[in-house]
């Protein structure tokens, strides 16, 4: 039998470190690798495509939606994202971990569909430091701002519904501990029986 990847959800708070937290940790640590979605949302100046999010236009999400090619799908401030299902399910058979970097209305999706998924949630250290990371991007007005922070206080009210939480304080100490749940889970027996497998059936046969 070989190994499944493990597929993990990770959801914040818009301006939370998400993206950079979640960069950190597939650069530190082998076969992880994160999903990129589909959006509807334009290209900002610093974005990639096939990078940070393939861009589509509404028809082609639409489009998606009917053939069913994603795995879960969302709109959020009136932008739709979508994580394709063949790539997930590819990957994983291959045994890399994903990472899915989705919002809660994602998570419940993903939640329903994949129980075993491992879900964390980022947590800033205070709504305050929030609004501090916000205006720092310099990406939004302040009208804007004010719908990403009542957002936040949607967003952070489903915390109970994820396995970990993990605060965005100190940078390094968040990324270690996104490792040490990655790792934990690793170590978890029902992966271990796969991975030894060989080295187990040495001390089972009489």
């Amino acid at each position: 039998m070989s190994k499944q990847g493990t597929l993990y959800v990770v959801a914040a708070p818009s301006g939370t470190g998400k993206t950079t937290l979640v960069s950190a940790l597939i650069e530190s640590m082998p076969s992880i690798t994160v999903s990129i979605s589909h959006t509807t949302r334009p290209r900002r100046p610093a974005e990639i495509e096939g990078v940070n999010y393939y861009f589509i236009d509404e028809t082609e999400f639409q489009r998606m939606i009917e053939h069913k090619d994603f795995l879960e799908y969302a709109t959020v401030f009136n932008h739709h994202y979508g994580t394709s299902r063949s790539w997930v399910e590819k990957t994983l058979s291959q045994g890399i971990d994903v990472i899915l970097e989705i919002d809660w209305q994602g998570c419940d999706q993903i939640q329903r569909l994949i129980p075993d998924c491992v879900s964390i949630f980022i947590l800033p250290p205070s709504l305050t430091d929030l609004a501090k990371r916000l205006r720092a991007r310099a990406q939004d007005s302040a009208e804007v701002i004010q719908q990403r922070l009542a957002d936040a206080r949607e967003t952070v009210a489903r915390i109970h519904h994820f396995n970990y939480v993990v605060m965005n304080a100190h940078f390094d100490t968040a990324v270690n501990d996104l490792k040490t749940i990655v790792q934990a889970n690793r170590l978890l027996q029902k992966n271990q029986f796969i991975c030894l497998d060989k080295l187990l059936a040495e001390f089972t046969v009489a």
